[in-house]
């Protein structure tokens, strides 16, 4: 598949390398503002076409393209390359609103078209683990994830903290529990650029129990790349930052004996074994591409499709309001049959 790339920033030269290495890629095109990126991708890539204007590479015979700019340009690029008839990759997130995300994703169904969003932790082996411990129900029931996601810098020009590394955390939290929050919020400071935080913290509540937050922030001594969900049954650590052993399981917890009479109350610790699984060494980012391009071939719909990166987007907009935001009349539906005593919390207004 001819398949063309736009933007040479932080990211794209990355996609640029698994594009020339994917299998069933054939990286024809390429396209930037700044000359002198496009010359030194010419001198990695010799034979690469090379456009200073998207509309030219969008007028080519790509029959797919990949987007990695500025956020706030990712809506119009996307949807220009859809209404040409392009399958579409936008790198995280899909779009900096929830409706121009729902719109691409009318596009792409009404042309019959693969748009995907680029949530790359998605595609990691050691997520992909966690999710199989979820859904197998090996942890038990999800209580609780926590998330740190922290970093001196790299410091982001046209948006902030939450929509440069919470978006990460957010795709892991969805794809796991497979479900929207029913209520989010969020707090955080500008303790560096004016009007952009670069250190925040976002909580979610899940109508089927869990709770989770992230902690997010650019100006942090040390990088940190954890998480930790707890279940009933066992325990999950996940550092991305380890060489090895990523994932770690622990078989412990908390047993409650239910009390035979008024004075008992009695607590038991499960101790056990900690075991680390071994997992596949492969890189996430071109299995990520090596899936878009198989799907725009087959005409399945990928894993982190349009409608899943317009999730993504859409529960970082709740997290964004002050104060708790009920999920909506349709949610409050759902709520009232999942779990009664959290419907009538949402539709009542109440703060958690």
């Amino acid at each position: 598949m001819k398949t063309g790339l736009i933007g040479l920033g932080y990211w794209g030269p990355n996609l640029a390398r698994v594009l020339s290495q994917a299998q069933h890629s054939d990286f024809t095109a390429c396209c930037d503002l700044d000359a002198a990126k496009l010359r030194r991708i010419g001198r990695l890539y010799p034979g690469l076409r090379l456009y200073n204007n998207a509309d030219e590479l969008l007028d080519s015979d790509v029959e797919s393209v990949l987007i990695a700019t500025p956020i706030a340009t990712h809506y119009d690029l996307a949807r220009r390359a859809l209404l040409k008839g392009k399958h579409v990759f936008v790198e995280k997130p899909l779009a900096n609103t929830s409706a121009r995300a729902c719109e691409l994703t009318a596009i792409a169904r009404s042309k019959r078209r693969v748009l995907m969003a680029g949530h790359t932790f998605v595609y990691s082996p050691a997520v992909m683990r966690i999710k199989e411990l979820i859904d197998s129900g090996a942890l038990g029931t999800i209580h609780y994830l926590s998330f740190s996601r922290v970093n001196l810098g790299l410091y982001s020009k046209d948006v902030d903290v939450v929509w440069d590394l919470a978006v990460h955390d957010v795709s892991i939290l969805l794809y796991w529990l497979n479900e929207m929050p029913a209520r989010a919020c969020s707090f955080g400071r500008s303790c560096v650029q004016l009007a952009k935080r670069d250190v925040a913290s976002l909580w979610f509540q899940f109508a089927s129990g869990p709770v989770a937050w992230c902690e997010v922030s650019w100006l942090s001594p040390q990088k940190m790349r954890r998480t930790c969900v707890v279940g009933s049954e066992r325990m999950v650590v996940y550092d991305d930052t380890e060489a090895s052993e990523k994932v770690k399981i622990y078989d412990r917890g908390v047993n409650l004996r239910r009390p035979q009479n008024f004075g008992e109350f009695q607590l038991t610790y499960r101790l056990g074994d900690m075991v680390a699984p071994n997992l596949p060494n492969t890189e996430p980012l071109l299995c990520e591409v090596e899936h878009f391009l198989e799907c725009a071939e087959s005409g399945r719909s990928p894993r982190t499709d349009g409608k899943f990166g317009e999730d993504v987007v859409r529960a970082i907009e709740m997290a964004m309001d002050i104060g708790w935001k009920p999920a909506g009349v349709c949610e409050e539906m759902r709520l009232a049959t999942a779990a009664p005593e959290l419907a009538a919390a949402v539709g009542s207004g109440e703060r958690a």
